[in-house]
């Protein structure tokens, strides 16, 4: 019997997949954007505590476990996995965050790609492994991608992941950042699932409290 065709979603988003990659939300957000790795900077300077989500992706690893930071941003994600025994591929396409996160962090691997550009063959030419044990996608990564290519990105990610392996994501569901969308919980699962993955967990932060209306925490694995 043959197959029905795949929906106007998915469709797109495996065209998305061959064709020349469309903008991401964040590189059309332009100006809206300055000031991120900046901020994070100052944070860090002061003592402040801006690595919640990798406390949360420790706890989930066992030690020298194979990590994957889709959409880096300025590094403070995958350095602290680093600098906690992990073996961290930082994924970050932003040319000023990418130069942020390696002056920064001098020790992580940061390859100045976008997440659809994670081809087998592009991690080869870099010398990272081509499959972890934990991708982590956070800081409101999946609510700036390129429109349509949700589930064509969540099937990249799944695809990335070893035997027994999980993707962390996070995301505001309400008062995010101005350039990015808002990603109703209900559409995230129906992408997720369209992607071959399951949601595991839901949470209100990562700090593990209740799900609420304002932002959402997810462990994903394959399906």
């Amino acid at each position: 019997m043959q197959a029905p065709p795949p929906g106007p979603r998915r469709a797109r988003a495996r065209r998305a997949v061959s064709e020349p990659l469309p903008p991401t939300r964040w590189a059309l957000g332009g100006a809206k954007n300055v000031g991120y790795g900046e901020r994070f900077a100052e944070l860090i300077e002061q003592g402040e505590d801006v690595f919640g989500e990798a406390r949360l992706a420790d706890a989930m690893l066992a030690r020298g476990s194979r990590v994957l930071d889709a959409g880096a941003g300025m590094g403070r994600v995958g350095a602290y996995l680093l600098d906690h025994g992990h073996r961290v591929v930082a994924a970050e396409p932003d040319p000023a965050l990418v130069a942020q996160a390696r002056r920064t962090w001098p020790g992580l691997e940061v390859l100045p790609l976008e997440i659809l550009a994670l081809s087998p063959d592009a991690l080869a030419t870099a010398g990272a492994p081509d499959a972890y044990d934990l991708v982590v996608c956070v800081g409101n990564v999946l609510t700036f991608l390129a429109e349509d290519t949700e589930v064509a990105v969540l099937e990249r990610l799944g695809s990335l992941l070893a035997p027994g392996g999980r993707i962390l994501a996070g995301f505001h569901l309400q008062r995010g950042p101005a350039s990015a969308r808002t990603y109703p919980p209900d559409e995230f699962v129906a992408d997720a699932t369209a992607a071959g993955l399951r949601v595991d967990h839901r949470f209100g932060g990562y700090d593990l409290r209740p799900v609420d209306d304002l932002y959402a925490v997810w462990v994903l694995s394959r399906a």
